[in-house]
């Protein structure tokens, strides 16, 4: 359904002869957010815990290089053939999944074990759960500290390239260029190490390059390469994070895995755009390369609290079941 969605979306856009249509067909084309959360259960079902989080890593992978690729593309195209051709893409990709999909998923778990009912009640059930809400704190305050990156970076560092957008780009690329080292990292070893401790090691990282990024910045280093390389750490430690998480969430409740995977998606991504807009108060007012570091080690440093949570409701799970 959310593939169809999105196909008649991007037909739409594409043909849209005015700016309403156009961005109406643009908000339906968000259904394909579903196939995420969708992609998640599929992992979990056919595979262990551990299992689950080392294909989540190398299925990030992928994921990440769509935002580094793609304006790249969507560019070439808008300059050959039009802005129009890339919503044409996206149809005949859209299309090329659907199809793919009828042919290749099939049910995994018996329709008898699938939640039936009130879904209210089943979003209860999950946010009764100290396990659910670690996890997902960990990767809301997480994905709050890339946020306030996105945001802040070109307020505070922007007139040190000259005003160049394309130095800009390209150096902001080196986060998500981290979160695919962390990715690759997390395909490699999440299947060898508890989730905690791969939470842990992920939050860590990050909060450790970014202390090295405030101490530079309060000593006045104006080198870009001193701002971005300590920010790099943000997308290695995310790497490392999100697939450990979501498989945590996913875990929860074998039966709500689905559920579970939406809700928390939704909250994470609710949280890190609440997060962003606190920190943005203060550096609206500063601009300061300390005060976004400030902020981004803030959030980073209460994802590693929420990451030391998880694991300890996970020890403690541990220790009642032996």
């Amino acid at each position: 359904m959310a593939v169809s969605i999105f196909i008649v979306a991007s037909v739409g856009c594409a043909l849209a002869t005015n700016i309403g249509f156009f961005l109406l067909f643009r908000a339906m084309q968000a259904s394909i957010a579903a196939c995420f959360s969708v992609a998640l259960v599929l992992i979990k079902e056919t595979s262990g815990e551990r299992e689950a989080a080392s294909k989540i890593g190398y299925a990030a992978v992928g994921w990440a290089l769509a935002p580094m690729l793609g304006p790249m593309f969507g560019g070439t195209l808008d300059e050959l053939f039009g802005w129009r051709a890339s919503f044409v893409v996206f149809a005949v990709l859209g299309a090329a999944m659907l199809a793919l999909a009828l042919c290749d998923l099939r049910e995994t778990p018996a329709r008898s074990q699938r939640p039936h009912g009130n879904y209210l009640a089943t979003y209860g059930q999950l946010l009764s759960s100290a396990r659910f809400w670690a996890y997902t704190l960990c990767m809301a305050w997480s994905i709050g500290t890339l946020y306030i990156f996105l945001g802040g970076a070109p307020l505070a560092i922007g007139q040190t390239l000259g005003g160049s957008s394309a130095k800009l780009g390209f150096y902001m690329g080196l986060v998500p260029a981290g979160f695919i080292l962390g990715s690759y990292l997390a395909g490699r070893y999440a299947s060898k190490h508890a989730l905690g401790a791969i939470l842990i090691v992920g939050r860590l990282i990050t909060c450790m390059g970014l202390l090295v990024g405030l101490i530079l910045s309060m000593l006045a280093t104006s080198h870009v390469v001193a701002f971005f390389g300590p920010c790099m750490f943000i997308g290695i430690g995310n790497g490392l994070t999100m697939p450990a998480a979501n498989t945590g969430v996913l875990s929860v409740r074998a039966d709500l895995a689905g559920t579970a995977a939406g809700l928390a998606a939704a909250m994470t991504t609710a949280g890190g755009a609440l997060i962003a807009s606190i920190a943005g108060l203060f550096l609206v007012k500063s601009g300061a390369t300390h005060v976004l570091f400030g902020m981004m080690l803030i959030s980073a440093s209460l994802a590693l609290l929420a990451a030391f949570l998880a694991a300890f409701v996970d020890w403690r799970a541990s220790k009642m079941v032996s």
